[in-house]
């Protein structure tokens, strides 16, 4: 499972725990969140995630 960084406010999203806060389910990889997805701590799209694992 990978996790992504938000470029923003450093934010980690990681896949083996997803956000179920918000919808997204354990081990949702992250290019299977909809677009519609945001960063839980600053708002930021799904565009200013990288990979860091």
């Amino acid at each position: 499972m990978a996790k992504y960084k938000c470029t923003i406010c450093d934010y980690i999203y990681d896949e083996a725990i997803g956000d179920p806060e918000r919808g997204v389910k354990p081990g949702t990889k992250f290019d299977d969140i909809p677009d519609s997805w945001t960063c839980p701590l600053c708002g930021a799209g799904k565009d200013k995630f990288i990979l860091v694992q």
